[in-house]
Formats: C-alpha cells, structure tokens, sequence
C-alpha cells in the first residue's frame, strides 16, 4: 500500500555522511512538493527539509542548514536527502513525503500537508 519507497538509512559514526532517496511507485511525484521529516524516540515528527515543484525552492530547518541538501530528479520520479556532518541527536526515523504545494515550500514543510509517505528509513549517528 505504500506509495513512496525510502532507502539509504543505516548506521555512521559521528561527522559521516548517508545519502537517502524516495521513489513514487504509482503516481506521478512531480505533482507535488517532497519533504524529509524525522521522528526521533520519544520527539514529535519533525520537518527537516522541503522542495518545492513548481521552481525547486527549497527549505531546511535551522539545525540542518549547510549540512543537508534536497534534491528531486521528476524524469526518475524519485527524491533525495542528502545529509553531511551527521550529529547523534539526529539519529532517527526519516520519512520522505509526497506534500500538497499549496503554499510557500516552507509552509509546506509540515506533516499535516503530507498526501503520501514513505516507510521510514531508520538513521543512527553512533560511534
């Protein structure tokens, strides 16, 4: 039933790098904007990243700025996050989501947005 398949998750050591992506497997993706959110144990699920459709605009959350970057290839129907410098407090479950346009891509960077979503792909920053 899931519309959206995650992968890239695992385990890095602190200051490492993984690379996630997210493919549609029955609609076409770039009809709506992608965001990455994370839900850590015992934390509320929480944007991190954003990309818009309509011109690629993008947006991050404050902890993640210059470290991650959004990236969305439509002619492979599939999105990615790629993440630098990974801390352990980002340790966490990562869900990639199919979200409405329907505003600035920050304000569509929340969960109430999210039409579709991914599995989640679980990340852990450990050494």
């Amino acid at each position: 039933q899931l519309q959206l398949v995650e992968s890239g998750g695992g385990l890095v050591q602190p200051g490492g790098s993984l690379r996630l992506s997210c493919a549609a497997s029955s609609f076409p993706l770039d009809r709506y904007a992608i965001g990455w959110f994370r839900q850590a144990p015992g934390k509320e699920r929480e944007g991190v990243s954003c990309i818009s459709t309509r011109d690629g605009s993008t947006y991050y959350a404050d902890s993640v700025k210059g470290r991650f970057t959004i990236s969305r290839d439509n002619a492979k129907n599939t999105g990615y996050l790629q993440m630098n410098s990974l801390k352990p407090e980002e340790t966490a479950v990562y869900y990639c989501a199919a979200v409405l346009p329907i505003t600035t891509v920050q304000g569509i960077c929340n969960t109430r947005l999210a039409r579709y979503w991914g599995q989640g792909t679980q990340v852990t920053v450990s050494s």
